[in-house]
């Protein structure tokens, strides 16, 4: 008991008593599967998420988010050439972009924890988060989603044996702070869409 509560005591003991059994009730010992635990937290950060069971289903939403932002006939920005396919079907330019107003990109993993997005130069070279376009446009795979960073980190280690990517990070906050707060200090919000594709 503190010091405060021994000369003042307590107004509520009653009521506190109810915030601990309350408090109980909403923390089950239930462990939530990665996947759901990722698509939960990448929404909450403000993510627009699209799932899909086929390669043919991801050209399809591709061009869904083509047609709802008007990106056609612009620059895009892509360092995969992997993805080229998906921007030469529609006839989007992504050799020596200027002002390109999406990032196609693939990710290293996704991060089920704080529902973030891991990046290296395999993807973004060596741009800073704030210097890529405020668009992207993230092709994923299921087995991608792991539990937290040090698992991503992990992973890295293990698929790239001795050629470590560089420029390692992550991309968390998926829409514009409405107020300041000092969590987002130093990031780029990005209006990011992830195609997740089901290989599991």
């Amino acid at each position: 008991m503190s010091l405060f509560k021994k000369l003042f005591g307590s107004g509520n003991d009653a009521s506190e008593g109810n915030k601990e059994k309350e408090a109980s009730q909403f923390n089950p010992e239930i462990k939530i599967p990665v996947d759901e635990l990722f698509t939960f937290n990448f929404k909450k950060n403000g993510g627009k998420f699209l799932y899909c069971d086929s390669l043919e289903e991801i050209r399809e939403q591709f061009l869904n988010i083509l047609e709802e932002n008007d990106w056609f006939e612009c620059h895009a920005l892509c360092y995969e050439p992997k993805l080229f396919h998906l921007l030469e079907e529609n006839k989007l330019t992504y050799v020596n972009p200027t002002a390109p107003k999406f990032l196609l990109a693939s990710c290293e993993n996704l991060i089920a924890d704080d529902g973030s997005v891991l990046l290296t130069s395999n993807q973004i070279k060596q741009n800073k988060p704030h210097e890529l376009p405020a668009n992207m446009v993230i092709f994923a795979t299921t087995s991608q989603i792991l539990e937290n960073k040090s698992d991503g980190l992990r992973e890295i280690k293990k698929r790239y044996d001795k050629n470590y990517p560089s420029n390692i990070t992550t991309i968390k906050y998926f829409e514009k702070a409405k107020e300041e707060d000092f969590l987002h200090y130093g990031s780029a919000a990005k209006n990011l869409y992830l195609l997740l594709l089901e290989d599991l």
